[in-house]
C-alpha cells in the first residue's frame, strides 16, 4: 500500500554499505551523472511549467555554482546504472531560467513521475540533513561530508554523523460505529481536517504512541492499533507511520494547543469530503499524503 503514496516509488539502488572515500569521484566521472539542486528547500527545474525537468549535468551544475565535492550521490538507477546526485545551490541563488519549484506543489500536482518525485524527497531528506549538520552535537566542531554524502566526520574530534529519519505516528481511530477521528490544525487551509499525528517519543512502540498522541490531543483512549502504511516526508525529514486505531471512549476534549478543533465523522460524510464534495465544503488532503490513504480505507471511499 505504501507505493501508492507519494514519495515513495523510488527506484534507485543505494548501495550505501559499499561506499568509500573513491565513490563520490567515480560516479562524478559517468557521462550520464545527472543532479538534482535545491536552493532553500525549492528544486531547480527547467522546460514548461507543466511538465518540469529537474535533472542538471555535472557541467551545468558547475556553471550554476554548485560545489560538487559536497554533493550527496543518491544511488544509480536500474539497468543503465547512472548515478543521481543531490546537491545545493550557493546561497540567494536566482535563476536566470527555469524556476525553483515547492516539493509539495510538485506532488500535489502530479507533475512528474512517481520514481523522479521519490528521488527528490530522497535528495531534499539528505540536504536537509546536511545542512542541519554542519557542526558536531559532541565538540561543536565543523563537520565534512564522507562515503559520498552518507554521512559526515567532525574534523575535530573525528565523531561520525550519520542521516537521521523522526519517525512520526499518523493514524486514523474509529469507533464501533465507523466513525473517523479529525483534527483540524490552526495553520491548516480553511476547510481541511486530517488525521492526528505526532513524533515518536524515545523508549515508546509504534502502538503506545498512537494511544498517547490521540489521548494527549483529543481526550480519546485508544485500544488495538493495527499499522498500515508508511511514507518518506523530508519536511525536514521525517517518516510518517499510517496505522488505524479502535477508540474505547467517544468523548472528545481538545488538550493540544496546536489543534484547533477535533470531531468524530461518519463515513458519508469522510466520503464527501474526500470527493470535494461536502456541503459545508469541508475537504480532506491530497491523494499524495498519507492520511488520504488512511481515511479512504476506513470509510472506503
Amino acid at each position: 500500500m505504501s507505493r501508492a503514496l507519494g514519495f515513495t516509488a523510488n527506484t534507485l539502488i543505494r548501495l550505501a554499505e559499499e561506499r568509500d572515500g573513491d565513490t563520490l569521484a567515480k560516479a562524478l566521472g559517468h557521462p550520464a551523472a545527472r543532479f538534482y539542486l535545491s536552493g532553500e528547500g525549492r528544486f531547480l527545474a527547467r522546460g514548461a511549467e507543466e511538465a518540469p525537468e529537474p535533472a542538471f549535468t555535472l557541467d551545468e551544475a558547475r556553471r550554476l555554482g554548485v560545489n560538487e565535492t559536497e554533493a550527496t550521490l543518491l544511488g544509480w538507477t536500474p539497468g543503465s546504472h547512472e548515478p543521481r546526485f543531490a546537491a545545493a545551490l550557493p546561497g540567494g541563488f536566482a535563476p536566470e531560467e527555469g524556476s525553483l519549484l515547492d516539493l509539495r506543489t510538485l506532488g500535489m500536482r502530479g507533475l512528474l513521475s512517481p520514481d523522479i518525485e521519490g528521488q527528490l524527497a530522497q535528495a531534499l531528506h539528505f540536504l536537509n540533513w546536511h545542512h542541519r549538520t554542519r557542526f558536531c552535537g559532541v565538540c561543536g566542531g565543523r563537520t565534512t561530508p564522507e562515503h559520498a554524502g552518507y554521512r559526515r566526520r567532525c574534523l575535530e574530534c573525528g565523531t561520525h554523523h550519520f542521516p537521521r529519519t523522526d519517525p512520526v505516528v499518523i493514524m486514523l481511530v474509529r469507533d464501533g460505529q465507523g466513525r473517523g477521528l479529525l483534527g483540524r490544525q490552526h495553520h491548516f487551509a480553511p476547510g481541511m481536517w486530517s488525521c492526528l499525528a505526532g513524533f515518536l517519543e524515545p523508549g515508546e512502540t509504534l502502538e503506545d504512541a498512537v494511544r498517547r498522541e490521540t489521548q494527549e490531543e483529543s481526550g480519546i483512549s485508544v485500544g488495538a492499533v493495527a499499522y498500515v502504511a508508511s511514507q518518506p516526508w523530508p519536511f525536514p525529514g521525517s517518516l510518517m507511520i499510517g496505522c488505524v486505531g479502535e477508540a474505547l471512549t467517544t468523548d472528545i476534549s481538545v488538550q493540544d494547543s496546536e489543534l484547533e478543533d477535533c470531531r468524530w465523522f461518519e463515513p458519508d460524510e469522510m466520503r464527501a469530503m474526500l470527493s470535494r464534495s461536502h456541503a459545508d465544503g469541508l475537504f480532506m488532503p491530497p491523494d499524495y499524503a498519507i492520511a488520504n490513504t488512511l481515511i479512504r480505507q476506513t470509510c472506503g471511499g
